[in-house]
């Protein structure tokens, strides 16, 4: 396996030279229209900036639990509802309630068992000194997105820039230490439910039609209010792809297709992650958000992921168009974790 990962990306300069420059797919970074030539970067609160309260409501609950909260406590930023704690693992306190008023708890975006949301990242399961790396990207600018109006890469910039080692090393063992289960039913579809948008994640209208899927990839929650509104972290997702992605996307997956190498090269036959020499540990890619997929895919592509892995991959997506990139997402969002 001496040298493997290097062997397997100069393979890539026999392939045909690059595609021509695509604009960020809308649908992958949380958006319905494309961004605009001049759109300019996502306006973040600056830290410590408080959220406006919100109004007082009934005690909120879920089933299979006897706690109840309010809206205000489900999004509190410090310290986030714990619906289900014999779920997980006692958390760090940079999980459970970050670091006030900068660093916000991580539970808050990524759900205590780190299942996350379409429009951030599943974060349970990767390997301790991959999500570490990851962390020291943010921090030295080596993670970018490739839609600016997207908030989420300039707040995670400002979180591992707040937080100090040991802060970083605690979340990844946390997170780390939790198997990737299934979370997203992929299904085939020409149609999908009319959706509107919320902080980047497609929700169903309510008594709304539908419209053409097209070449997109949308996820919605299989329970949109209770995981809009009570936030459930044991409520999944559905991702709908286009009929004939899944065939297409395993093509690429397992063969290259004459446009890429073959997926479990470096991440395991069942795509659930390797360790390779000289390189390190390579994350699960099996039954993760398809949307977060793509993004990470197309932003390598476009030269705003920087690091070891990530130069990597670099030959790896070199030749891969948008379209490629959805056929991908959607097996390996299809596969058992």
């Amino acid at each position: 396996m001496k040298r493997r990962a290097h062997s397997l990306a100069l393979l890539l300069l026999a392939l045909t030279g690059a595609t021509a420059a695509e604009t960020p797919p809308p649908w992958a970074y949380g958006f319905k229209n494309p961004m605009p030539p001049d759109a300019p970067p996502a306006v973040v609160a600056a830290p410590g900036t408080a959220t406006p309260p919100l109004p007082d409501h009934p005690l909120l609950s879920l089933p299979g639990t006897d706690r109840r909260f309010t809206p205000a406590e489900i999004r509190d930023n410090f310290n986030p509802a714990d619906w289900y704690p014999g779920d997980h693992p006692p958390m760090p306190e940079i999980v459970a309630h970050g670091k006030p008023p900068i660093v916000w708890a991580c539970a808050r975006c990524h759900n205590p068992n780190g299942k996350g949301r379409p429009e951030n990242a599943g974060i349970a399961g990767l390997p301790v000194d991959y999500f570490i790396e990851q962390m020291q990207a943010f921090r030295n600018g080596e993670r970018k997105s490739s839609d600016v109006r997207k908030p989420n890469t300039p707040l995670m910039v400002s979180y591992a820039q707040a937080m100090n080692d040991q802060e970083i090393r605690a979340a990844a063992e946390y997170f780390g230490a939790m198997k990737w289960t299934p979370w997203i039913r992929v299904v085939e579809t020409a149609r999908v439910p009319q959706t509107t948008v919320s902080a980047g994640m497609f929700l169903p209208v309510a008594g709304g039609a539908d419209e053409a899927l097209g070449d997109r990839i949308i996820e919605v929650p299989e329970d949109a209010d209770v995981v809009e509104i009570q936030r459930s972290p044991r409520v999944g997702f559905i991702a709908y792809v286009p009929f004939g992605s899944l065939k297409r996307g395993e093509e690429l997956v397992t063969t290259g297709g004459g446009r890429t190498v073959l997926c479990s090269a470096c991440h395991g036959p069942e795509f659930k992650g390797l360790t390779l020499p000289e390189v390190g540990p390579i994350p699960s890619l099996a039954g993760r958000s398809p949307s977060y997929i793509v993004r990470q895919l197309f932003d390598l592509k476009e030269g705003l992921r920087h690091g070891k892995r990530a130069d990597l991959m670099k030959p790896v997506v070199a030749n891969l168009n948008t379209n490629d990139m959805l056929a991908i997402a959607a097996y390996l969002a299809s596969r058992t974790p």
